[in-house]
């Protein structure tokens, strides 16, 4: 993991430099705001210090400083054998010489000093061979005693550390994070930290990979040159209408965007008449659609605002034709053009959660919207879900109050909760 620090005279310009270092998958730990105190305003502007952070991406390639058990003894047979067939090569090259140089009438001298020779050589090549292998050996001895020696580190890394990873297990499936990616997180820590680490440390590891794993919020984008419709899609009483509200409220009070909105939602009465008054409150235009030809004809009358909002009608998972009539609605604006929010509710049950989010998956991508917050303690499926279907995490509501209640993900918050610390 790589942690940076960046000052500049804004959070976007800091946030811009950390980006063109760290690269487009920096996550922003924390913000802080440097203003000068005293006579320092006279000589110093105010400035904005963040701090980011991104995977590092380890090598998984390892040097080995010795070689392994049976390595070494390959090479012991293998040094064996060429050696010896040195000694003899060398020893029939002493005989030839002695022959050709031998004068006549001396074959027995010759044969005598030949055998004597080729003895001598023979003895030193049994020398070099047995020093060779006592030096391998050596070699061997001292694999054998690292290996133990690194047996033994980690085995005290692992058992200083395991009580205080027991600890952070718990917490975290206390929190309802499943226990697939709570070990996930702490074997990716694990190797990063010293035999002698302590809790804050594992705490800080652990909250810092929890951060970089959330990401960063995805938002609506209000600065697209295009027309975006926006599609929120989702189970039905989950709280899209109103979470449609609160966004549209704020952008349009807030950020003076070109509102429209479309609902679908015919099936309730209540959620049209819902929409209507909000609506009528802000002054901005609402059409109903009962087909995807009216939902075609919609869009083409809507062109010239920034942003369109459609409220679709809740929809069982299960259904397959309902589900065919939520991708038929969605498929009459070009992917380019849109952008889809599946909105879910926070009591749900994991394993509902995991249904609906694996069917609409197979509709459309989306981003994902969390609501009723303050309807439960535990937020580990915010976590869940998004681990398992990689959708980015973009807004959370809480109550009923429009245009409040709403804010972005907050990944540092998330991961304190689910640490067990104030968010």
């Amino acid at each position: 993991m790589v942690i940076r620090k960046y000052i500049a005279m804004t959070e976007e310009e800091a946030a811009k430099l950390a980006e063109e270092e760290l690269g487009k998958d920096v996550v922003i730990m924390n913000v802080k705001k440097n203003t000068p105190k005293g006579l320092a305003k006279l000589f110093k502007k105010p400035s904005v210090e963040i701090t980011a952070a991104v995977d590092e991406i380890q090598s998984e390639e390892q040097t080995e400083s010795f070689p392994d058990f049976s390595k070494l003894q390959e090479a012991i047979q293998e040094t064996n054998a060429v050696l010896e067939a040195e000694a003899k090569k060398e020893e029939q090259a002493q005989k030839e010489v002695l022959l050709e140089k031998e004068p006549p009438g001396s074959n027995i001298l010759a044969d005598d000093t030949a055998s004597s020779t080729a003895e001598a050589k023979e003895e030193a090549s049994k020398r070099d061979i047995e020093e060779r292998l006592s030096n391998l050996q050596d070699l061997l001895e001292k694999q054998m005693l690292a290996d133990k020696k690194e047996k033994a580190e980690k085995d005290e890394k692992e058992n200083t550390n395991l009580v205080y990873f027991d600890l952070i297990r718990k917490k975290l499936i206390d929190n309802e994070v499943e226990e697939t990616y709570v070990n996930q997180i702490l074997e990716d820590i694990s190797e990063s930290l010293s035999k002698n680490a302590n809790l804050d440390s594992i705490l800080a590891g652990v909250y810092q990979k929890i951060v970089l794993k959330i990401g960063q919020p995805r938002l609506i984008d209000v600065k697209a040159k295009r027309t975006k419709y926006i599609f929120f899609i989702g189970p039905t009483g989950v709280g899209k209408t109103t979470t449609i509200a609160k966004i549209a409220s704020t952008l349009k009070l807030t950020r003076k965007t070109k509102v429209a909105l479309i609902t679908s939602d015919t099936y309730r009465i209540a959620a049209v008449e819902q929409l209507k008054t909000y609506a009528n409150i802000l002054g901005i235009p609402l059409q109903v659609v009962y087909s995807p030809e009216d939902m075609e004809q919609a869009v083409e009358e809507l062109r010239d605002f920034d942003l369109v909002f459609i409220d679709t009608a809740g929809r069982s998972h299960n259904n397959k034709e309902q589900r065919g009539d939520i991708q038929k609605l969605i498929e009459t604006v070009p992917e380019e053009n849109r952008e889809v929010f599946l909105v879910l509710s926070a009591t749900t049950k994991y394993k509902d959660l995991v249904k609906i989010s694996l069917t609409y998956a197979e509709i459309t991508k989306y981003n994902l919207i969390f609501t009723k917050l303050d309807e439960t303690d535990t937020i580990g499926n915010i976590f869940n879900i998004h681990m398992l279907t990689g959708a980015p995490l973009s807004y959370t509501t809480w109550g009923q109050n429009v245009p409040d209640d709403i804010g972005k993900i907050d990944a540092q918050s998330i991961a304190k909760q689910l640490l067990g610390g104030n968010s």
